[in-house]
C-alpha cells in the first residue's frame, strides 16, 4: 500500500491556468494539465532562484519529493512546448498558508513553521482542516 500523499504549501496562484499554442483553438487542442505545486516548485526554483533544499523547505516536503515535482513540471512544459499542446494548470494536492495549527497534546494553537509548540514543546503539531481537507481534486 502506498504512502499517503503530503500536502505541499503552496503560496502563489496564477491569474490566468489556460496556455494554448497561437493558431489553435482550445476545444481542438490537446491538454496537459500541470498542478498548482508543480507550478510552484517551478516558481521557487526558476524564479526566485532558491536552492532545492530551501524550495523543499517552503513547499513542506523533502529534497527528493521536490525534485521529482520539479521534474514532472519542466517534463510537462517541454512536452507543451515541443509537441503544440495547451497546458492547463489545475488541481494537485497542496494547501495554502492560511492553514490554521494546533498542538495535539495541550490543544493550543500555534504557528506550524517552528515545527513544535511553543507552550508545551511538543512536536505534535497538526492541521485544524479535517483530516482529508487539502485541495486534492481537479478545481471546478
Amino acid at each position: 500500500m502506498p504512502r499517503p500523499v503530503k500536502c505541499r504549501k503552496v503560496e502563489f496562484f496564477p491569474q490566468k491556468t489556460f496556455f494554448k499554442p497561437s493558431g489553435k483553438k482550445g476545444c481542438i487542442t490537446e491538454q496537459i494539465t500541470l498542478k498548482i505545486e508543480e507550478l510552484e516548485a517551478m516558481r521557487l526554483k526558476d524564479i526566485e532562484n532558491l536552492n532545492q533544499n530551501q524550495c523543499a523547505e517552503k513547499m513542506g516536503v523533502s529534497r527528493q519529493t521536490f525534485q521529482n515535482i520539479i521534474d514532472s513540471a519542466r517534463n510537462k512544459v517541454a512536452l507543451a512546448l515541443t509537441k503544440g499542446k495547451a497546458i492547463n494548470i489545475n488541481g494537485g494536492h497542496y494547501m495554502t498558508r492560511d492553514c490554521k495549527f494546533k498542538c495535539a497534546k495541550c490543544g493550543k494553537n500555534v504557528d506550524e513553521k517552528y515545527g513544535s509548540c511553543s507552550y508545551c514543546k511538543s512536536k505534535e503539531v497538526i492541521c485544524q482542516r479535517k483530516k482529508n481537507d487539502c485541495f486534492n481534486k481537479q478545481q471546478a
